[in-house]
């Protein structure tokens, strides 16, 4: 970070040691008219065409989860932050934030939704050659292809340099001939093409990052059987001599550390936006339920035990949307006005790593206990 923009904007985890007034901090109130009207946008999308359709794809019908990220890509909402010459719509983080927030609305579909937009994206916009980038980057953001981003294995989760998947350069040097298995792959069952990581030659040191598309060398495996977020696809993917052109490499070889970790910063700042929005739609219902419910004639919603139930929900979620939106506006302050360049705006979100992390386990952790409370009312 220059020493400009160090004596400029407030630093990552400066909120440890400094007190900002209120005026310096990003809030909701502070949305631009056209932030307010994209929020409108996604929520009616997803209101009215994601959450009618839940079941079905908790039913793996997939097809329908495809034809959402397409019409979710006709309304421009799948390339927020990319910028025009690729199909985006060149909108700040905000914006993107905002977005990521109402999706929350959707249930399982947010994940799809995440992996599409965010990790199974950006590797390819801030670390792809320009050929990659023209050849994916439009049919992603049009929904016309839907991504997968693939770093877990069985025994790599948070270590990830401890991945086993191998790389291999044909001896012309015109392919790379990957093996391996990736776990826990959201949008595993129907992506079309997957953002892999593995080591060229077996070698810690060469931790690359690769565009694969999906053939019969290179598949996914049976869907898992999970607890939650069921309405979105979850498998292995395996690679058995998958050969993909050598200009499929992402970067350079040996940059895979520092595109997976880049790039989950953006995940995690968007995922906290997210669960909050799914953590807002979970106290409005129990809201609506309460007030509703009648018990000894009177709404439940007037008795103690449920105005304190309802009342640490609301604070629970008024904290997740408070520290994600002065995160993303830390975030947007950094990129200037001027919108910045891809270096600019990767500096920047990695500024604050720490905020972000934090957002997604408090903001993670907030739903959790505002949904449990909404069982209980």
């Amino acid at each position: 970070m220059d020493a400009k923009m160090e004596k400029d904007f407030i630093k990552g985890g400066a909120f440890l040691i400094e007190n900002p007034t209120a005026a310096e901090i990003f809030t909701p109130e502070d949305f631009t008219d056209e932030h307010k009207m994209i929020g409108e946008t996604i929520r009616e999308f997803v209101d009215n065409e994601v959450r009618p359709v839940i079941e079905a794809m908790e039913k793996h019908d997939w097809e329908t989860a495809r034809r959402l990220v397409r019409e979710a890509g006709e309304l421009g909402l799948l390339g927020a932050n990319i910028p025009e010459e690729y199909g985006g719509s060149a909108l700040d983080q905000t914006s993107g934030v905002i977005i990521a927030e109402a999706v929350g609305r959707g249930g399982g579909f947010g994940t799809t939704f995440g992996a599409q937009t965010s990790i199974g994206l950006l590797p390819i916009f801030y670390f792809g050659s320009e050929e990659l980038k023209q050849s994916w980057i439009p049919r992603i953001v049009s929904g016309e292809v839907v991504t997968a981003y693939c770093l877990s294995e069985a025994g790599s989760g948070s270590d990830a340099l401890g991945a086993k998947c191998n790389a291999r350069l044909s001896e012309d040097g015109t392919e790379y001939i990957l093996n391996g298995e990736k776990m826990w792959i959201s949008n595993g069952g129907f992506a079309d093409v997957y953002i892999v990581f593995a080591k060229v030659d077996g070698e810690k040191q060469k931790f690359s990052a690769f565009v694969v598309e999906r053939s019969e060398n290179c598949r996914p495996g049976a869907e898992e059987h999970k607890m939650g977020i069921k309405s979105s696809s979850t498998t292995p993917l395996i690679l058995s001599d998958a050969r993909i052109p050598a200009t499929n490499l992402i970067g350079e070889v040996g940059d895979g550390a520092k595109i997976a970790f880049n790039i989950l910063n953006v995940g995690r700042f968007k995922l906290g936006a997210s669960v909050t929005g799914g953590a807002k739609l979970a106290l409005h219902d129990a809201i609506r339920y309460a007030n509703e419910r009648q018990q000894f004639n009177k709404p439940i919603s007037s008795f103690g035990a449920m105005k304190h139930k309802l009342a640490e929900m609301a604070i629970r979620v008024w904290v997740s949307e408070s520290i994600t939106y002065r995160t993303v506006g830390m975030i947007d302050a950094l990129i200037g006005e001027d919108g910045g360049d891809k270096e600019k705006k990767l500096r920047s979100i990695e500024e604050y790593a720490v905020e972000s992390s934090i957002n997604k386990v408090a903001c993670s952790e907030a739903l959790d206990y505002v949904v449990d409370e909404m069982v209980q009312i």
